[in-house]
């Protein structure tokens, strides 16, 4: 496939078995939390960690792969309103390219807006930009999906390694990413290598060719350093002389399916692209769109159809303005079966892109970056899924999770004015933590025998020296990262404090 900026660029049910009643309480309870936890696969379905079927049903949003280092629009939107929005949408995955750029110590983000917006990011690494984006997403019951994009911001590569980007170093960073968010079920998977294509091969025996082999090599390297992940791998160009799009060619998995230490573990993953990325033969073929469900089927849909394993389409899009493209994406969003009459045993699915500025195919996102394409929703509409449990989140001192998963603050306070007979103080308070403050205290002690004679945006109680003031109804609640105020007179003057704190309430 040609790049432009996009790249610049499961068959029979599960049995059902007799419930005792702790199990019949054990499947109300996992009805009730659909998509927690870790997940696993059986047969062509994904199954949550009390094995119940989930569908991947989300966007690409790119960025991290560019000389950015991150995702992209952060210039004009804040990215919990990104997330926020792709919720209400009822998109539930985040597929989320990456190079290994930022992996490279003290990469730094470009483009962020700090105005009024992502107040929460500035000053911190690539890599803490996107801990700070799971941890939010999995506070909102999204999941997300890391998929290594390009070795480096210049440029994909048809191999899983480049000159200046080796194995070694595409394996190290692959085991470095899923340590760091080892017990964050948030990130359910990873994509190895994106869009593998010619010289790359499938089922070849050459190992500096057989994407195949790498991925196993790949896969159980990321297995060693979290068991619990799921390992995404992408089909190739050209398999037996048969040419398609790249990554998205698996018709070598029927005589050579990839064989991972840890089982249960696999997706194999496809592209699918529209004319306004690259003509293709079936696309004039008289019979279009009814010979694409053979192409396909050929491609990669007998994986799903033949209970190998689950098939997610990882990318598929189209600016949607030939009609030969509107007759492709319905015809394909058929193919891929509707969630109200086959739920979770269906093809998964990620549509590229979030972003509006791709390329080839344009976005969800219109130019504005906040308007939705309502035409290219709609499309999607039937195959769309419910949303995940929000589980725990991060332990401890994980990735994305300074405060240790409990709500936190400071408070400064500075003396705006004083006269002698008197004072104005203002005081700011910052959520600290990763959790969204519903209310918050400040206390502190004065140095000498001040009182409070007002207050505003807050209110207090004084016993002797000690004073103590709670936010009012309207100034509570205080996202991650940002802040909140109120100011105070006192007298006499010299309101100097000692003892300053900040209790989440």
């Amino acid at each position: 496939m040609f790049h432009t900026l996009r790249r610049a660029l499961c068959v029979a049910a599960a049995l059902l078995l007799p419930l005792t009643g702790v199990q019949s309480a054990r499947a109300d309870a996992a009805a009730e939390a659909v998509g927690a936890g870790y997940w696993h696969t059986s047969g062509r379905q994904i199954l949550d960690a009390a094995g119940q079927p989930v569908r991947i049903a989300g966007v690409n949003w790119f960025g991290f792969e560019t000389a950015n280092h991150v995702v992209h629009g952060l210039w004009a939107r804040d990215y919990k309103s990104m997330i926020d929005q792709m919720k209400s949408l009822g998109y539930n995955t985040i597929r989320m390219p990456y190079s290994d750029d930022i992996l490279k110590p003290g990469t730094m983000p470009d483009s962020i807006s700090h105005d009024g917006k992502n107040t929460d990011l500035r000053g911190l690494t690539s890599l803490q930009v996107l801990d700070r984006i799971v941890a939010y997403a999995g506070r909102s019951g999204l999941k997300i999906v890391l998929d290594r994009h390009r070795p480096d911001a210049a440029g994909q590569s048809a191999l899983w390694y480049t000159a200046s980007v080796p194995e070694s170093t595409w394996i190290t960073n692959l085991k470095a990413l899923a340590t760091r968010y080892k017990g964050n079920s948030t990130v359910v998977g990873i994509d190895l290598h994106n869009e593998p294509h010619d010289p790359a091969c499938w089922g070849c025996g050459d190992t500096s060719r057989d994407w195949r082999l790498a991925a196993q090599r790949a896969g159980n390297a990321v297995l060693s350093a979290n068991p619990e992940l799921l390992i995404m791998v992408e089909g190739v160009q050209s398999y037996d002389g048969t040419n398609g799009w790249w990554g998205g060619n698996l018709m070598g998995v029927a005589q050579h399916p990839v064989q991972l230490d840890v089982p249960n573990r696999l997706v194999y993953l496809a592209h699918d692209y529209a004319t306004s990325v690259a003509q293709q033969s079936w696309f004039s073929d008289p019979s279009f769109p009814a010979n694409m469900p053979g192409i396909w089927d050929k491609y990669w849909g007998y994986i799903f159809k033949q209970n190998i394993a689950p098939v997610w389409l990882g990318e598929f899009g189209t600016t949607l303005q030939p009609s030969v493209d509107q007759k492709w994406l319905a015809e394909l969003v058929k193919y891929l079966r509707s969630t109200s009459a086959h739920g979770a045993d269906s093809f998964h699915w990620t549509f590229w892109s979030w972003n509006p500025n791709s390329g080839d195919t344009g976005g969800i996102l219109k130019d504005d970056w906040q308007t939705v394409d309502t035409a290219k929703d709609a499309y999607l509409a039937s195959v769309k899924a419910p949303g995940f449990d929000t589980g725990p989140g991060p332990g401890p001192g994980g990735p994305g999770d300074p405060g240790g998963g409990k709500a936190a603050c400071s408070a400064a306070y500075t003396v705006s004015s004083d006269w002698g007979g008197g004072f104005n103080a203002e005081v700011k308070v910052t959520n600290t933590g990763t959790l969204p403050l519903k209310s918050w205290k400040v206390t502190w002690t004065w140095s000498g025998s001040q009182k409070v004679t007002s207050m505003w945006n807050a209110s207090h109680t004084q016993n002797g020296a000690s004073v103590a003031a709670v936010n009012a109804t309207h100034n509570g609640s205080v996202p991650v990262g940002g802040s909140a105020g109120f100011g105070l007179g006192g007298a006499p003057g010299g309101g100097g404090v000692t003892g300053l704190s900040c209790t989440a309430t």
